[in-house]
């Protein structure tokens, strides 16, 4: 057993409290996607609170290249971070510029040894914010008793980030609207990456599994699930629009961005207020989580 897998397993027997070299430290739990692998991978990683979010830094003890869990999430911004006995998921935002600076300075203050880090290597280390992700209190059900739910749940998560990405964006514009703007900023890079995975994922996920259930279970919904299809390939060439923009970052057009968005929330608007008037009923009869038979 690894040193690492011998941390994580003693953190999640104890609440997150482990004994040995991180005895009392803040210690989390960080959970990315591989890269390349698309394997989850969990690290131990010191952490420091800032504001409603938690800061980490990809020191790698100094080393001179970036470790890989930093390159996860850039891939993958979606995390999940384990936290003493709480548990979520987040999206992982690098800080840029003067921001890292200002946020790596708050981090020696609380842990000067990231300091002699940074001393033992040229490159910079980045600093990433882990921002929890949701819908704010009082948003979509209260709990999850059956499928009509969670949909619910997942819609307004999918509502709330699309709404958050749009906000980011006009707040990015109006403030270079006096000068060029050589990329879309790294916080709206993440937090739109990260939507498009999860609508990309909760797509499929209707696709394979809801869809084809519910067409057993009602064939009377076959036409509206094809409508409902037919929409699902409409979000998803936006969707693939948006992909595109963020991978030449650095080149990407402001205002090809803002319109792909703008046609992404008209579309995918309608198509959830589509999927909700008529599938919510019958899934308000299939219990979540499903009932084991027996």
């Amino acid at each position: 057993m690894s040193f690492n897998q011998s941390v994580i397993d003693e953190f999640r027997a104890n609440g997150g409290k482990v004994g040995g070299p991180f005895e009392g430290g803040d210690l989390l739990l960080l959970t990315t996607t591989g890269a390349k692998s698309g394997q989850e991978h969990t690290t131990p990683l010191g952490y420091v609170r800032h504001g409603d979010g938690l800061l980490v830094v990809g020191s790698a003890a100094g080393a001179d290249r970036h470790p890989a869990w930093y390159h996860n999430l850039l891939a993958h911004p979606m995390v999940r971070v384990e936290v003493g006995a709480d548990d979520y998921y987040a999206i992982a935002v690098p800080a840029e510029g003067e921001r890292r600076d200002r946020l790596f300075a708050e981090v020696v203050r609380a842990a000067p040894g990231y300091a002699d880090y940074q001393r033992q290597t040229s490159r910079t280390l980045p600093v990433v914010v882990l921002q929890r992700s949701g819908p704010e209190d009082g948003e979509g059900p209260a709990e999850v008793a059956h499928l009509a739910d969670k949909l619910l749940e997942v819609h307004t998560w999918l509502r709330a980030q699309l709404r958050a990405v749009r906000t980011e964006a006009e707040a990015y514009f109006a403030g270079r609207a006096d000068h060029p703007v050589p990329s879309l900023g790294m916080q709206i890079r993440q937090h739109c990456l990260a939507f498009c995975e999860s609508l990309e994922f909760h797509h499929m996920s209707e696709e394979h599994g809801a869809f084809p259930a519910l067409e057993r279970s009602h064939p009377e919904l076959r036409g509206t699930l094809d409508l409902l299809r037919a929409e699902h390939v409409t979000v998803a060439r936006i969707q693939s629009e948006l992909l595109d923009l963020l991978n030449g970052i650095g080149d990407a057009d402001p205002a090809g961005f803002r319109a792909a968005l703008e046609r992404m929330t008209d579309e995918l608007t309608a198509h959830l207020d589509h999927e909700e008037a008529t599938l919510l009923p019958a899934l308000a009869a299939v219990p979540f989580p499903p009932v084991a038979a027996g």
